[in-house]
């Protein structure tokens, strides 16, 4: 059995990973009895952990949220992870947090064991990050965003278009979505009655938020699938429509997720694809190793025809 101490952290432990616990888990999982269960709980609560009891036959204990936050206990793996993505945070595509997630990383490492320390170390020094770019969004922006999807609550807000132009939009905020260096916000339009993707950069709140609303179905089912494929449609300069002789899942397996693959019938697909290069596009019909029909641009046309040539050429 466990002596006391050793006890109170396992117990500790197990009230971080999971939301409720009843009294006969908790006793069963530390081999002791649920009266000790009741005893360690004081315990904890005499230290200053928050430990909230449900009353009943099984009695139910919670971990609730302090004045201050508790030591946490996590494991190799979780350790691993909070230390790698503190080192992403650092130099992403939020600002604001860059300095705050380094004063948070110097103290996680002050107290990993050795073997962890040199296994984060490890990761670091043999990764390269490839040299930032693109737009950042402001720590309290995204908050914002945030804190209005999971209250479902509806959000004006200053938006900025492509060309500069400020519009008041008034919209029900779904999801943020995170594609690449970007973020955007997928929500219902409330004067345009229909869904929007809205760069979170370009997004300036007004708060207070609005009333509450009766959160909606995702978009296409799929708020990735949607962003995915409107982002496509919006960001590139060439935009291709192919018919491709391929059953449309083996297609979807090949390609990138913002590639839209919609079946026509069981051995044909249509892909919309896009990109600043017909040549990418090439390369990416080219890997499909099947017949293809191209019904637009006409600049992946022409491209593909200088590639036959080439090919041909490089044959004779």
């Amino acid at each position: 059995m466990l002596d006391t101490s050793a006890r109170l952290l396992r117990l500790l432990s197990l009230l971080q990973s999971r939301r409720d616990w009843t009294g006969p888990d908790l006793a069963e999982r530390l081999g002791v009895t649920t009266r000790t269960i009741r005893n360690d709980v004081e315990r904890l609560r005499a230290l200053g952990y928050p430990v909230h009891a449900t009353p009943g036959v099984s009695g139910g204990y919670r971990l609730g949220a302090g004045a201050a936050l508790p030591p946490l206990l996590l494991d190799d793996e979780e350790a691993i992870a909070v230390a790698v993505s503190l080192r992403t945070a650092a130099g992403g595509s939020v600002t604001g947090i860059e300095e705050t997630s380094l004063r948070a990383l110097a103290k996680l490492e002050q107290v990993l064991p050795s073997r962890l320390r040199h296994r984060v170390g490890a990761l670091h020094a043999s990764t390269v990050a490839v040299p930032g770019g693109g737009p950042t969004v402001d720590a309290d922006v995204l908050s914002t965003l945030a804190a209005a999807c999971r209250d479902s609550v509806r959000l004006r807000f200053d938006y900025a278009g492509h060309d500069g132009t400020q519009t008041l939009r008034t919209v029900e905020p779904h999801r943020i979505v995170n594609l690449g260096r970007r973020w955007y916000l997928v929500g219902w339009d409330v004067d345009r009655a229909d869904w929007r993707t809205f760069r979170a950069d370009r997004v300036t709140p007004r708060l207070p938020a609005g009333p509450r609303v009766p959160p909606r179905e995702p978009p296409m089912g799929d708020v990735i699938r949607y962003v995915s494929a409107g982002v496509g449609a919006a960001m590139w300069r060439y935009r291709a429509r192919v018919t491709v002789h391929l059953p449309a899942e083996v297609v979807a397996a090949k390609l990138p997720p913002a590639i839209v693959v919609r079946p026509l019938d069981a051995n044909r697909c249509e892909i919309e694809a896009g990109s600043d290069s017909p040549h990418l596009l090439a390369v990416h019909l080219g890997q499909l190793d099947a017949d293809f029909e191209v019904h637009e641009p006409p600049e992946l046309v022409d491209h593909l025809r200088k590639l036959a040539a080439r090919y041909i050429r490089a044959t004779a």
